[in-house]
């Protein structure tokens, strides 16, 4: 009966703990089990989104607003459209605010900033922020950088 007891003990155990670390991954990735509720969609064109997925956040002054729907390339203006799902309640978003294409660390993950703007009309559904800043890309970063060296060097 003790050996049951301690068998039973250390199965609930192993549970609960594969069951934090579920939980802990769903977190980490940005997964939920549960809708966020209400949203608008908003786009923006980037001429470049490298690092950028789908389920990106969206974030306005260090704030999750929101997160990306779908990333797909516009044939027409060969950048590429990003579309946003925007929080409800963030309803008052300036028309002239500004999406950018942020790195979360040196190395982190991307995700959307938004800077507000100044502008009395506000977005609404199917709106799309015109003033964009694109992601930056290290490499081309780096490969600058050694170009304006070696010229300097010349």
């Amino acid at each position: 009966m003790r050996t049951r007891t301690l068998e039973l003990t250390v199965g609930l155990f192993i549970l609960a703990g594969l069951l934090a670390l579920l939980i802990l991954a769903l977190r980490v990735s940005g997964l939920t089990l549960s809708t966020n509720g209400d949203t608008y969609t908003v786009y923006a064109h980037f001429d470049n989104v490298s690092g950028l997925t789908s389920r990106s956040k969206v974030t306005m002054a260090g704030v999750t607003i929101g997160q990306v729907k779908r990333i797909t390339f516009d044939k027409n203006r060969y950048t590429g459209l990003v579309e946003m799902a925007i929080n409800s309640d963030v309803d008052t978003l300036p028309a002239d605010s500004t999406a950018s294409i942020v790195t979360a660390g040196l190395l982190g993950e991307k995700y959307i900033g938004i800077s507000v703007g100044g502008d009395d009309l506000v977005l609404g559904d199917g709106d799309e922020i015109v003033d964009t800043q694109s992601a930056l890309v290290l490499e081309e970063l780096i490969g600058r950088f050694l170009l304006n060296t070696v010229s300097k060097d010349d």
